[in-house]
C-alpha cells in the first residue's frame, strides 16, 4: 500500500531543481546585484576542469613614462649616429584563483512545512537558494578578511605599501565624532584610492556602523525589486550600502569595507551531481527518512591578487582564505584594487 505522505523525491526533480536554484542565488545576492562581485565565464570554465588552483594571466597597464619630444634626426647605419631609441616593455601578472567546493544537506523532516505548501517545490528551491545566498556572503566576508590581513602585514617584497588600503580612525578609546563613522572618514577612506576615489561604489558595514549612519542621516533609500518582491535599498552617497555582522568586530571597534566595480570575480561551477536524494528507508525503525543533498561549486577571486594558501581537497576552509598568508598582491599600483577599509569605533 503506498504511503499517504509526500516525499521529496515526489517534488524534487534534481535536473530541474538544480538550474533554478542556481539563478534564484544569483538573483538574490545583493553582493552580485551591486556590482561589486562579477561573474565570470572563463573562471567557471576553469572550475568545471580539473585542478584546485588556476593561474590567470594578464598584461600589466602601461607604465606612466615621460614620452619623447619628435624631432627629424635620422639614423646613419654607416656612421653609427643617431641610435633607435629602446621601446618600453609589457610585463604580464599572473593572478591565481583557488576552487571552493561546498555542500548541505537537509532531511525531509526539517523540510516539512515546505512540502505541505502549495507550491512546495518552489518553497524548497527558494530555501535552498536563500541558504546557499548567506553562504556566499560568508565566503565573501572571509577571502576579503585575507586580502585585508595581507594588506596589513609587511610585505616580503615591494608587492604593496603596508596599510595602503586601510584608514584607522579608532584611536586608543571612543569620541563622538571622532572615531566613529562620519562622511569625512568615509571620503578619506575612498582618498586612498587618489584620483580614482569615484571607482569605489558600494560600501559594507556592520549593523552596529549601520546604525552609527541612520542616526546621522546618512542613508537615502531607492526601490528596487528582488524576484517580483519590492524592497527598499539603502544607499550613502550615492553607493549601495551592504549590512552584514559577519565583519570584523571587536571591543567596539567595526570594519567597514568599500567596493569598486568588479573588485571580487565569482564564478559558480557545476558539480558531478549537483542535487542528489537519499531514500533511508531503514531509518526510524522502518520509518523512512529522505535526505536533500546540494552541492556547488565556486570561485571567489579578488582581482589583482594570487591565492598562496593550502589547498586541501575540496579547497581551502572559510577560516583559511581570511588569513593573511593565502594571499598576495600582484598587481603593483593601489588604484588597481578596487576596494578600502574604515576601521572606526562606536559608542
Amino acid at each position: 500500500m503506498a504511503s499517504g505522505h509526500t516525499s521529496i523525491s515526489d517534488i524534487i526533480v534534481p535536473e530541474i531543481f538544480t538550474p533554478y536554484a542556481m539563478q534564484e542565488t544569483e538573483e538574490k545576492s545583493r553582493l552580485i546585484r551591486s556590482g561589486a562581485v562579477v561573474s565570470d565565464s572563463d573562471m567557471a570554465d576553469l572550475l568545471n576542469g580539473g585542478g584546485l588552483t588556476f593561474n590567470m594571466p594578464s598584461y600589466d597597464d602601461l607604465d606612466n613614462d615621460e614620452e619623447r619630444v619628435s624631432n627629424e634626426s635620422q639614423r646613419n647605419t654607416f656612421t653609427g649616429g643617431v641610435v633607435d631609441p629602446d621601446p618600453n616593455k609589457i610585463s604580464t601578472l599572473t593572478e591565481v584563483a583557488v576552487r571552493l567546493e561546498r555542500n548541505n544537506s537537509w532531511t525531509a523532516t526539517q523540510l516539512a512545512k515546505l512540502m505541505s505548501g502549495d507550491d512546495p517545490a518552489a518553497a524548497i528551491q527558494s530555501r535552498v537558494a536563500d541558504y546557499w545566498v548567506r553562504r556566499q556572503q560568508v565566503a565573501f566576508v572571509n577571502v576579503v578578511n585575507g586580502v585585508f590581513a595581507d594588506n596589513a602585514a609587511a610585505p616580503a617584497d615591494a608587492e604593496h605599501v603596508q596599510g595602503d588600503m586601510t584608514n584607522d580612525i579608532k584611536g586608543s578609546s571612543y569620541e563622538a565624532g571622532v572615531t566613529d563613522f562620519s562622511a569625512e572618514a568615509f571620503i578619506d577612506t575612498t582618498l586612498t584610492m587618489g584620483d580614482s576615489m569615484e571607482d569605489l561604489s558600494m560600501i559594507m558595514v556592520h549593523s552596529v556602523v549601520y546604525a552609527r549612519m541612520l542616526k546621522n542621516n546618512l542613508i537615502d533609500f531607492i526601490p528596487d525589486s528582488i524576484n517580483g518582491r519590492a524592497i527598499q535599498v539603502p544607499t550613502f552617497l550615492g553607493r549601495e550600502v551592504i549590512v552584514d555582522d559577519g565583519l570584523p568586530a571587536a571591543g567596539g571597534v567595526y570594519e567597514s569595507w568599500v567596493f569598486g566595480a568588479g573588485a571580487i570575480v565569482f564564478a559558480q561551477g557545476s558539480p558531478d551531481k549537483p542535487t542528489a536524494i537519499d531514500d533511508q528507508p531503514g531509518a526510524g525503525n522502518g520509518a523512512g527518512q529522505e535526505i536533500l543533498y546540494n552541492r556547488v561549486r565556486w570561485g571567489f577571486h579578488p582581482k589583482g591578487h594570487a591565492y598562496e594558501g593550502a589547498t586541501p581537497a575540496g579547497g581551502p576552509a572559510n577560516s583559511v582564505l581570511a588569513t593573511a598568508a593565502s594571499w598576495k598582491r600582484v598587481f603593483p599600483e593601489r588604484k588597481q584594487i578596487k576596494m578600502a577599509r574604515l576601521i572606526s569605533r562606536e559608542a
